[in-house]
């Protein structure tokens, strides 16, 4: 079977769709990756087939529309109106490729930013499926994740409608263009594509964990609760002697990065990590990604490192301060240990609220309100708290047994046999 995943984001919303694809090439079928050329390498290293679409995800959340889209925070009219703004550009651009890419696939998986991948399936004939890491499916049992207070049944129902639409209607008239212009296909309704994607009853495979979000009694059997799909590092992977060095040299410390993040002042959001790391008498890592973390004077406590595979780093933290991205949020659940979340926009308070639900991680703060002092108060409680801890590591090794990989790769062969 010959199977092409379109993955559009950053590296954190590529690595599960890598991972996914890796499942269905060890269970026999022919994969394709297609996604930014920043991801050509990582695509390749591990065996895949890559197809390049436009765009820069590094250079998309440096602009000014990107800042500002990060900078939306929890206000859900800002962050659809931005993200819009951004897609525009990004569909003109990646349209035709992404018919090309599709040509010989026999089916067609997509990230909720490429659900494009749904009208070319159509146009093929294809079986399709989403693949998703939010909870886009409309449910009473919470609402959509841009809202931060349980709204009732009838309403959180509402409010993933109302999302739905907000993310639909700024890119409708370029979609349907495209649809009649390129595919021949007729334009679709104003209630979108995922509307159409509930009502046909299309599979839905959401790779995240049961244990960190059920599913809810009123989804459908077309959608799956599969489990986090994992990346684990290369086996020929080691950390550098630096960094063993620091982890051998002294108790668990800290581990602090925001991932794709981007913000206005690097500096000065490494500043208050360093310094909060001081009040709260703790070693650190600092993980610089894409937001370019990296202060300019460290004390011999606090270790710099661009990137660490997170399945090697974590499990070795006394706790975790992240910004709550699912793939960051996935592996610090996965590796046991208690985390501290700053929320930056979108899903991510989203998952940061889970965290603290069960328990495994403090109240949530988020980035706009972000201050040495609330930091250095959250790591000393997620460092402290024995009976967080403890859940943690109970919820890490439950997770760690699951194979959301597998569980996907199942559903997703059904599909080819239709």
């Amino acid at each position: 079977m010959r199977v092409t995943v379109l993955a559009v984001g950053s590296r954190g919303d590529v690595q599960p769709y890598v991972a996914l694809g890796v499942g269905l090439q060890e269970a026999g079928h022919d994969v394709v990756v297609a996604t930014h050329a920043a991801f050509e390498g990582f695509v390749r290293a591990r065996g895949l087939g890559f197809r390049p679409l436009a765009g820069d995800p590094k250079a998309g959340v440096e602009s000014e529309v990107g800042r500002a889209w990060l900078e939306s925070g929890s206000n859900p009219a800002a962050f659809a109106y931005n993200f819009a703004r951004l897609m525009r550009s990004h569909l003109e651009e990646s349209l035709p490729e992404i018919w090309h890419v599709c040509q010989d696939a026999e089916v067609i998986l997509s990230s909720a930013l490429g659900l494009t991948g749904y009208h070319v399936a159509e146009r093929l004939g294809v079986p399709f499926a989403a693949a998703l890491l939010q909870p886009w499916t409309p449910t009473g049992a919470f609402p959509v994740f841009a809202v931060p207070i349980n709204l009732g049944a009838t309403l959180n129902r509402f409010s993933h409608r109302v999302a739905q639409q907000m993310l639909w209607q700024p890119v409708r008239s370029t979609i349907n263009r495209w649809r009649r212009e390129s595919l021949g296909l007729p334009p679709i309704p104003l209630s979108g594509p995922f509307h159409r994607l509930d009502a046909k009853r299309t599979p839905t495979l959401y790779g995240y964990s049961p244990q960190v979000l059920p599913k809810p009694s009123d989804w459908g059997t077309h959608v799956h609760v599969t489990g986090y799909w994992f990346l684990d590092r290369s086996r020929d992977w080691r950390p550098s002697p630096n960094l063993a060095a620091f982890l051998e040299a002294g108790p668990p410390p800290v581990s602090i990065g925001f991932g794709s993040m981007s913000t206005r002042d690097p500096a000065g959001l490494a500043e208050v990590t360093v310094a909060a790391l001081r009040r709260a008498g703790q070693r650190g890592i600092l993980l610089s990604g894409w937001g370019g973390l990296a202060p300019s004077d460290l004390p011999d406590d606090i270790c710099l490192v661009r990137e660490v595979p997170h399945d090697w780093l974590f499990p070795r933290m006394a706790a975790t301060v992240h910004h709550g991205g699912a793939g960051t949020t996935a592996a610090g659940l996965r590796g046991g240990v208690p985390a501290v979340v700053t929320p930056f926009f979108a899903d991510q308070p989203f998952w940061a609220a889970r965290v603290a639900a069960l328990g495994v991680g403090t109240r949530p703060i988020p980035f706009q309100e972000l201050t040495t002092e609330r930091l250095a108060a959250a790591i000393r409680a997620a460092t402290s708290d024995e009976g967080m801890r403890r859940r943690a590591s109970v919820l890490g090794h439950r997770i760690r047994e699951e194979d959301g990989v597998g569980q996907a790769v199942a559903v997703i062969e059904q599909l080819g046999t239709a």
